[in-house]
């Protein structure tokens, strides 16, 4: 819904924006608002067609595109980790943690990253590892 908020908005208002001249409200102290007539009848019956749309457009979204996309990152995740450890052994977490700091460098493990964590790591292994990232992930 996130990548689609205004959209969200939108359809919200579309349902509640005719409504506000019937509701009799005032803010209050904790910057909230106080409904002061009875409004139950506003909602009792309304028609969430657009609403239902809506959400059935963001469910499919996420069962054709985002699940398939997720399961395709975590399986190549897999596959650079385990690839990575045939390389060198460390422990899983290390290993997360070095795949981590590389999609947020472009692949490549950075110096800073190179002096710290991965100090240990020769410049042979570093290459090999970023060509395992480059041939899972690009």
């Amino acid at each position: 819904m996130l990548d689609r908020i205004d959209d969200y908005r939108e359809t919200l208002r579309g349902h509640s924006g005719p409504l506000m001249e019937f509701i009799d409200w005032q803010p209050t102290a904790d910057r909230n608002v106080e409904i002061t007539n009875d409004t139950a009848d506003l909602y009792r019956h309304f028609d969430c067609t657009a609403e239902a749309e809506f959400l059935y457009s963001r469910v499919a979204r996420t069962v054709e595109h985002d699940l398939p996309n997720e399961i395709d990152f975590l399986r190549r995740q897999d596959e650079a980790q385990r690839r990575i450890m045939e390389i060198v052994e460390m422990p899983d977490r290390l290993a997360q943690n070095l795949l981590i700091f590389m999609r947020q460098n472009s692949g490549k493990i950075s110096k800073k990253r190179r002096k710290n964590e991965f100090a240990a790591l020769t410049d042979e292994e570093v290459k090999r590892i970023e060509a395992v990232y480059s041939e899972v992930f690009e």
